[in-house]
């Protein structure tokens, strides 16, 4: 998980200017020094997302926040399920144990609707808050809309736009048997089968946050998770073609996966492909990055990218956007503002592409000539194909299950159901009859409508 440094002296110099200056440049003035104070001086702030790589970067740079501003931050980063759980009981109390917390995509609508994050437009507008050029148009249009409320005021500003993509660490092997990289599920069993094993390289593995990583293979099998989100909440988990794909997706995990498949976290998916022990797998392009690092990577030269497999009903890649709030019950709401604009300034964020950061959600990052040539690993465009996933689930609307209050309920029964499948404890059918159940008698719970 570590950063690649830049290759070369004169990227190193360009963090070096970027460091003793444009940081500093990017705050607004009343968070830097005046005749000697610091203005957020004794201001302890309690900062948590996810562990990420964008994570590691921030917490590896805080003291230039705390030395420009004077404030001291800890800052926590747990798992993405740790980090959700504590994030979602905290903010449903409208305490102040944290000043800045990820706006998860999966709970934004559920956050950001119930009135559990502050809007930041008065923050965005303020000039004596928020210099000119933090930019907000930089970011793009579609991730500063999955950080918005119904009332169309903005509670996130996003640091990650990434797609979820299919990955050969070990695309050599699937040569050596004469085939192509799957364009189908169909076309992935064939593949796994003439490979699996080879070289003691385990065939595929997932992230086990199924409620992610499954629901491009539902939807390519013709099912999806709501009768018509977000108008009609009513869940379709029981329905032929989702237990098809349950019974698919499981089957992967069971007959191709190395031991202990459904305990894998996102690290320990990526750490497997970069080690070469596992083949295949689908997972954000903000983890496949780290595949072209050359100091950790011994699949560096092996490796290959696409879209996730069509189905019988195509091709339906998931999409997310993280980003930074500022939770209601914080009581250093000014300081948190100052902590956003710094984590997320343009010398902030591209110096994070420049560290090997690989899924930024400023279009100037995007562009830039250093992004695209990290995204480009051995012959695979990351970038291209993420615009591409971009690209169809903006046609499809796909991805409208993601952001309804009431999907984290759902979230965790299909984590419950790949599991209880791939282990052999219940049939998909079963498994899947079960989820259906426990989902309507959630939603029910929360009093949605149905």
């Amino acid at each position: 998980m570590n950063p690649t440094p830049p290759a070369d002296g004169q990227r190193r110099r360009l963090l070096k200017t970027i460091t003793a200056l444009g940081t500093a440049a990017s705050l607004p003035p009343l968070a830097r020094a005046q005749g000697g104070a610091k203005k957020f001086a004794g201001v302890t702030l309690n900062v948590s997302t996810f562990g990420s790589t964008y994570s590691k970067l921030l917490q590896q740079w805080l003291p230039e926040f705390e030395a420009l501003t004077g404030a001291k931050v800890n800052y926590d980063a747990p798992s993405f399920p740790v980090y959700n759980q504590r994030a979602d009981l905290e903010l449903s109390t409208k305490g102040s144990a944290y000043d800045v917390l990820n706006v998860t995509f999966i709970y934004s609508s559920r956050w950001i609707n119930s009135g559990w994050f502050t809007p930041l437009d008065d923050f965005i507008k303020n000039p004596q808050l928020t210099p000119a050029d933090f930019d907000l148009d930089d970011f793009l249009p579609g991730a500063r809309t999955a950080e918005s409320g119904r009332d169309g005021k903005l509670y996130g500003i996003p640091w990650n736009a990434e797609a979820l993509l299919t990955a050969s660490s070990r695309f050599d092997l699937v040569e050596k048997a004469g085939l192509q990289f799957p364009d189908t599920t169909d076309d992935l069993v064939k593949v796994l089968r003439a490979v699996n094993k080879k070289e003691r390289v385990a065939g595929f593995v997932a992230d086990n946050h199924y409620g992610w990583t499954f629901v491009p293979y539902l939807q390519a099998f013709g099912g999806d998770i709501f009768r018509k989100a977000p108008d009609d909440l009513f869940p379709t988990l029981d329905t032929p073609e989702v237990i098809a794909a349950g019974e698919y997706y499981a089957g992967l995990l069971r007959e191709f996966g190395p031991d202990g498949a459904v305990t894998y976290q996102p690290d320990q998916v990526i750490q497997s492909l970069k080690l070469g022990r596992v083949n295949f797998t689908d997972i954000g392009q903000l983890y496949l990055a780290q595949l072209g690092d050359p100091a950790t990577s011994k699949t560096l030269k092996t490796v290959k990218f696409g879209l996730v497999p069509k189905g019988p009903a195509g091709c339906f890649p998931g999409t997310s956007v993280h980003g930074l709030g500022i939770p209601a019950g914080s009581k250093n709401k000014e300081a948190a503002w100052a902590f956003i604009q710094w984590a997320l300034s343009k010398p902030t964020t591209r110096r994070a592409v420049l560290a090997g950061y690989g899924s930024p959600a400023r279009r100037s990052d995007i562009d830039s000539k250093e992004y695209r040539a990290r995204q480009l690993i051995n012959g695979s465009d990351l970038t291209q194909l993420a615009l591409a996933s971009f690209e169809i689930a903006a046609k499809t609307g796909h991805m409208k299950y993601r952001t309804v209050s009431v999907y984290p309920q759902i979230d965790q029964q299909l984590n419950k159901a790949i599991e209880s499948i791939a282990t052999g404890q219940l049939s998909a059918k079963q498994a899947f009859q079960q989820a259906q159940a426990a989902s309507i008698a959630e939603l029910k719970r929360a009093g949605t409508k149905l």
